[in-house]
This record gives C-alpha cells, structure tokens and sequence, in this order.
C-alpha cells in the first residue's frame, strides 16, 4: 500500500506494518475522543515514525496513486478532526 504524509512524500508500507498503523490510528480516535492533546501529539509522532521508519520511499520522479493520506506529524487535533472518516484518519 502507498502512504503519503502531507508534505514529506509516498512511502510504500506492507501488511504488517498497516495493521500497526491501524492500531495507532484507533488510539488517536480515543485520544481526540477524550480530547486528550499530550497523548494525541504523541500518537501523531508514532505514526509518523511507523511510517518513515518501516515504509520503502517511493522516489520523487515515480508517479503512484497514494492509497492513504495522512496528516503531517505537528498536525492539530482540529485538524485531524476534519479528515475522520467516522471511525479514524484510515479508513475501514
């Protein structure tokens, strides 16, 4: 699956790490839920780092279709809170 994270570029994750990333993406949903900052503003940085750390960049010059976009890591939990789709940030 290709993963873009708004402003840094494509990275190409395989199953495993998505449900990793799924799981942090359900604890983001419980920390804008319980409206709590510190926790959230960790949670970003994890998904991030998941994501850079375990996902293949795609190079600049390949033209792919991102199958998930996320918000950058510094992103604000009203900014997230916009791009839910019902139950997170991922879809399904």
């Amino acid at each position: 699956m290709i993963v873009r994270i708004m402003t840094e570029g494509q990275f190409e994750l395989d199953g495993d790490a998505l449900d990793a990333l799924n799981k942090i993406d359900n604890e983001i949903v419980q920390a804008v839920a319980a409206n709590d900052e510190p926790r959230f503003a960790a949670l970003m940085r994890q998904m991030h780092d998941l994501v850079v750390q375990r996902g293949r960049r795609v190079p600049v010059d390949v033209f792919v279709e991102s199958d998930l976009i996320l918000p950058p890591s510094d992103a604000t939990m009203d900014e997230v809170r916009e791009m839910f789709a019902g139950e997170g940030i991922i879809p399904g």
